[in-house]
């Protein structure tokens, strides 16, 4: 596995019922559906051939609407749920190969889950539920506390510590059991639906945070929503599942301008492109922009590669000479025009 990957996961599948490897044969042999495995053995296919690498520190979102299979998957991770087949590799081991104490070791020390429903003890404090992690590991109870303490002022939850979760909002009850996941400083966060059953506006403001938290503390999270919205929003990439089966991976940006198949084109079509689409998507390398035009102006605009349409479109509104898109080192590398922008705003229109 090569150092920059976390997480991978190769030829994985799920088959639910008694008469699995029989299954899974049948489908390898002759290209049985999912009806038609449901039909011959009374199985179901929850996972087909998924093969997919996580990076360290990433944020990868896992995506599809209900039956598709992204919450079945998300538990390989952690074991809870055994392959019919397949391996998966967390830094670099085999987790399938790991006894019972190497997997409780595991679980407690290198992972942990956030849950849609909080799943929060009634009769704990908030601080104790925080600190439970830690009480599993036999961490003194002064120094779990201190954890604890610090880990709520990251979610913003000071002085909160001594209510129960009853006493707390839906959000605040879900950062508690955000606060629960990294108060044991886990090298993988796994999060399954954590924010669906939000309001809108609360379910916004907790997106902020959490992306506030994973850029400071850099841990590598594997995060399932059904809200396509939410994964371009969040996901450095994402995985888009239907049947089981992998059917796109990519950046927000390649996933909405460049969508596999007209599954995934019909997920993409109500997403606006203004904050997903960067310049370097749009831009002309500038060489080919001079053959054909005059030299760009030194006073045309400058913008780097990674700002997002709508911020290109205000400056092509502010200026009537093309923008100027730049490298990290300040090089002048590409051209946007407003008919580039003008295309890419009506491509994104008729998609819809």
């Amino acid at each position: 596995m090569t150092s920059e990957n976390a997480i991978e996961i190769t030829g994985v599948w799920k088959i639910f019922g008694n008469k699995a490897e029989q299954a899974l044969a049948d489908i390898r042999a002759n290209g049985l559906s999912k009806k038609q495995v449901l039909e011959k053995y009374n199985c179901v296919v929850g996972v087909a051939d998924v093969s997919l690498e996580i990076k360290r520190g990433e944020i990868f979102c896992v995506m599809g609407l209900s039956g598709s299979g992204k919450s079945t998957l998300v538990r390989h991770i952690n074991r809870l749920l055994e392959p019919t087949d397949g391996q998966i590799m967390i830094e670099g081991q085999d987790i399938m190969k790991a006894d019972q104490a190497e997997l409780m070791r595991y679980r407690n020390e290198d992972i942990a889950m956030v849950f849609q429903n909080f799943a929060l003890m009634p009769h704990r404090s908030v601080l104790d539920n925080v600190a439970m992690p830690l009480e599993i590991r036999n961490v003194p109870k002064n120094k779990r506390l201190e954890i604890a303490n610090s880990i709520l002022e990251l979610v913003e939850l000071t002085g909160w510590g001594n209510k129960f979760a009853h006493e707390l909002s839906g959000g605040m009850q879900q950062r508690v059991g955000l606060a629960r996941a990294l108060a044991a400083d886990p090298k993988i966060l796994l999060m399954d639906e954590p924010f669906s059953a939000l309001d809108p506006l609360i379910r916004r403001q907790l997106q902020d945070e959490f992306m506030k938290l994973a850029a400071t503390m850099n841990k590598t999270t594997v995060f399932i929503t059904h809200d396509l919205d939410e994964a371009v929003r969040i996901g450095d990439r994402i995985a888009i599942m239907r049947d089981g089966r992998v059917v796109q991976i990519g950046t927000p940006e390649e996933i909405v301008m460049e969508p596999a198949d007209d599954y995934v084109a019909d997920f993409v079509a109500g997403i606006s492109r203004l904050k997903v689409v960067k310049a370097h998507a749009v831009m002309q390398p500038i060489d080919d922009f001079e053959k054909t035009h005059k030299a760009l102006p030194k006073s045309a605009l400058e913008h780097d590669e990674g700002v997002s349409l709508s911020v290109l479109i205000t400056s092509a509104i502010s200026s009537d000479n093309p923008i100027a898109i730049v490298d990290d080192k300040g090089k002048r590398i590409g051209v946007v025009t407003r008919a580039d922008l003008l295309k890419t705003v009506i491509e994104g229109t008729e998609t819809s």
